[in-house]
């Protein structure tokens, strides 16, 4: 199993009521396969899907990028204003 944080921003943090999660995830899970269990436990935000862009550890990443114990991922949902 490993270890990590989730920072969660705009809608996201709506959701879970908090700015970020700390999880255990077997090891092998990529960053979609997170993305998926977040939007099975709140389905209302299926709408961002393909919207969402990922961070790991500062970086932008793509879905198939595999978590490791210890990372801090960002999910980055479009943003607008002035």
């Amino acid at each position: 199993m490993i270890h990590i944080t989730i920072k969660l921003f705009a809608v996201y943090q709506e959701a879970y009521g908090c700015a970020d999660l700390h999880w255990q995830l077997p090891q092998g899970m990529t960053v979609g396969e997170l993305f998926d269990r977040i939007l099975a436990e709140h389905p209302q935000l299926e709408a961002w899907r393909n919207l969402t862009q990922f961070g790991v550890n500062l970086a932008f990443v793509s879905p198939e990028t595999l978590l490791q114990d210890g990372d801090e991922v960002v999910l980055i949902p479009p943003v607008s204003g002035g």
